[in-house]
């Protein structure tokens, strides 16, 4: 016996339209009707690569936010354990890494350098840096003078005749000496009407021995 698909009505056999309620009849009995098995609608492939981004944009976000509490942390560290002293012209700075200390007195200056100063020139003020760092101590400082380049080039040239490095070009003249384990850099260039003096004397570990003044 089949049954109407929407009344439930008895139907003879090859009947097509229920006399009840005229809805149409498929051609099996009236066993209920399977619905066809729904699948989900499939993701878009761009939707998975905006996830792995927004996730790498984020990693590099929270990397980035820790990178400068350390660099805070060290900063603030730092500023704790250095320490500024200014006294008759000198101006010291005490810090983890080294001491950094200027000086305008020429005559503590050239002590330090080592270094004979070009008759008559004068320091450069604020010129001068004295540095202990890392188990190697820097003196650096410039001078003028009113004589010409070529003048204080003969003058170092003379003091330093087996210099490693003695080089002129165009007025600039560099020489560079090693010797008892320091190394000298002396450049000398034109500054309007005379020259200017630049004297590194460096000392400490790695510094290669040579002949020199």
């Amino acid at each position: 016996m089949a049954f109407c698909n929407a009344c439930g009505n008895n139907l003879a056999p090859g009947v097509k339209f229920c006399p009840k309620c005229g809805a149409v009849q498929g051609a099996t009995s009236g066993a209920p009707a399977v619905p066809a098995p729904t699948t989900a609608p499939a993701q878009p492939q761009g939707s998975s690569a905006l996830k792995i981004i927004l996730i790498i944009v984020a990693v590099v976000v929270v990397l980035g936010i820790m990178a400068v509490g350390v660099v805070t942390y060290v900063g603030l560290r730092i500023a704790r354990h250095t320490k500024i002293e200014n006294s008759g012209g000198k101006v010291r700075v005490e810090s983890p890494f080294g001491t950094l200390e200027s000086n305008n007195n020429p005559e503590e200056v050239a002590r330090d350098l080592g270094v004979e100063i070009y008759p008559g020139a004068h320091m450069a003020n604020g010129k001068s840096a004295n540095m202990n760092i890392g188990g190697m101590h820097t003196v650096s400082a410039e001078f003028d003078s009113d004589d010409s380049p070529d003048q204080v080039a003969q003058f170092y040239r003379a003091k330093f005749p087996n210099a490693n490095v003695t080089s002129s070009n165009q007025g600039h003249t560099a020489i560079v000496s090693t010797a008892n384990g320091n190394m000298v850099t002396i450049t000398i260039d034109p500054e309007g009407g005379g020259a200017r003096i630049h004297i590194t004397n460096v000392s400490g570990k790695g510094i290669p021995g040579g002949s020199g003044g």
